[in-house]
């Protein structure tokens, strides 16, 4: 099993398709990597060689922002928007979704579960 950035990649997948099980790293980065790298994007994490592993390795680590770095950045930036107190900011700290979707009746996800409010009893005569 190979292990890149903290991450063990699952052996029996393709190259490409493996590196993307790291936080960080997509489809189309994960090909740029092995571009670089000189590998094919059809070989298996099981048949890469040390020399290959080491590679894409070292290009990782000196180009790209991964796992614990990466996800501290984005923590950093939704508590700036947050300070600043700007519309994202309010809808984050609210709990809502926060690219103008409909909150109507969609958005549990972001809402969380139904919290069902009591209607109005009728007065009785």
């Amino acid at each position: 099993m190979a292990r890149i950035a903290g991450i063990d990649i699952p052996k029996n997948k393709r190259g490409v398709i493996g590196l993307t099980y790291i936080y960080g790293i997509g489809s189309s980065r994960a090909a740029l990597i092995l571009d670089q790298a000189g590998i094919s994007h059809d070989k298996k994490v099981n048949e890469w060689n040390d020399d290959e592993l080491a590679s894409i390795r070292n290009f990782i680590t000196a180009n790209i922002k991964t796992e614990g770095e990466l996800r501290s950045e984005v923590q950093l930036n939704i508590k700036r928007l947050m300070d600043i107190g700007c519309y994202r900011g309010q809808r984050h700290r609210k709990g809502l979704p926060v690219r103008g979707q409909r909150t109507s009746t969609n958005a549990r996800t972001r809402k969380g579960k139904r919290k069902t409010v009591a209607g109005k009893k009728k007065a009785t005569k």
